[in-house]
């Protein structure tokens, strides 16, 4: 039995939204608290999805438990119905239970070593605000504040205070972000880290931090990981949204970047006294990073916001005086996908920089589409998730 990427993603949404279901109606029960303006999670586990998605023998197992498990109980059902309703059928009740315990009792139970993972109060809290320019400036700001001193500048954990601590802090520049639920993230932020062992503390908690600002220093982060993925692999290996921005449209007046969701985007950055801008393209809408040049004449959309710049370059992995002359393309789900260089003439297929793991081949009807259209086909036919500790989110 071989399960498809696509359905042990949809099975883990599923027990996602369970999780999320119970936790709340735990709590609209009374019987758990509020923990930074959001629900607790109430128990000292949770469902460890990521193992579900790196271990195929391990989800195959799951997945038949749960069948057995939804057989047993439409099985529990139907006897109980036949009693409510005693007719002469009454006689299939035994059987039916009868057959509803064997598919208990044969089921392949997973591991409980497997299917569990430890779990804190938070750990299905998800940021509040959205993953916005703002938010990645003012996470810059408390990073560096608060945190650089032992997780570096660079956030690679070689700042001038690790070394006095019982544990150097983890490389915060590559995956590991995403290796965490976001509320776990937070949790461990604000009480610190403990060594499992010892019990020795290897962070200390940021105690001084509002909620607010422990969140918009995990956006920061994450535009910076973003960005060092980009220099170090040529690539974007965890998908990561455009900030949201505030922009000044010519249809629509002010609105907020994620207002433009289900269209494509490309968003220019002008260099210093550049003239010749794209035009406007039914295929998408152009958003022009400050009124530079014609830009008022040939942008749909104006990026006034000066916080804009700065998250690009981090997303991009360069210096905000780098960031002019790049491109970037986003798909309808406000995913950014491609990147154009300074210097680059055209966009080709090449530019197509976040892509599943298993990316399609552009559908056509003839021969394959070149340039921007093979780009936009690749864009439009791979759509992207992002996956947390496992979960799609």
């Amino acid at each position: 039995m071989i399960l498809s990427t696509e359905f042990v993603g949809g099975v883990l949404e599923a027990l996602y939204a369970a999780q999320i279901a119970l936790r709340d109606a735990w709590h609209g029960l009374g019987l758990s608290a509020t923990v930074a303006d959001q629900p607790a999670w109430p128990f000292a586990q949770r469902l460890a999805a990521e193992r579900l998605l790196l271990e195929p023998g391990h989800a195959r197992r799951v997945v038949i438990t749960l069948a057995c498990i939804a057989g047993a109980l439409a099985l529990a059902l139907l006897a109980l119905l036949l009693a409510v309703l005693r007719r002469g059928r009454r006689r299939w009740i035994p059987g039916l239970a009868l057959v509803a315990g064997a598919l208990l009792v044969f089921a392949p139970w997973p591991s409980s070593a497997l299917l569990w993972a430890p779990a804190v109060p938070t750990s299905l809290h998800r940021a509040p605000q959205a993953f916005s320019a703002q938010s990645i400036a003012q996470g810059q700001a408390v990073f560096s504040r608060h945190c650089a001193q032992c997780h570096g500048a660079d956030a690679r954990g070689e700042g001038p205070l690790a070394s006095q601590l019982a544990q150097w802090p983890p490389n915060l520049a590559g995956g590991l972000l995403w290796k965490r639920l976001e509320g776990e993230l937070f949790w461990r932020v604000r009480h610190g880290m403990r060594d499992a062992r010892s019990g020795a503390q290897t962070m200390p908690g940021a105690s001084a931090l509002s909620d607010q600002e422990i969140w918009s220093s995990l956006d920061f982060l994450q535009a910076r990981a973003s960005g060092q993925m980009l220099r170090d692999m040529g690539a974007w290996e965890r998908p990561v949204r455009l900030p949201v921005s505030t922009l000044n449209c010519r249809h629509g007046g002010r609105r907020a970047s994620d207002s433009l969701r289900g269209q494509r985007l490309q968003l220019v950055l002008p260099a210093a006294g550049e003239a010749a801008l794209p035009q406007e393209d039914p295929r998408w809408v152009t958003v022009v990073l400050g009124a530079a040049g014609n830009a008022d004449d040939s942008a749909e959309c104006l990026a006034e916001d000066r916080a804009l710049l700065p998250a690009l370059a981090l997303v991009l992995g360069v210096t905000p005086q780098q960031a002019p002359g790049h491109r970037l393309f986003v798909d309808r789900d406000g995913w950014l996908r491609a990147r154009s260089v300074p210097g680059r003439a055209a966009w080709s297929q090449d530019d197509l920089i976040c892509r599943s793991e298993a990316a399609p081949a552009a559908a056509t009807d003839g021969p394959p589409a070149q340039g921007v259209d093979g780009l936009l086909r690749r864009m439009d036919a791979d759509r992207m998730r992002l996956v947390r500790a496992g979960y799609p989110h």
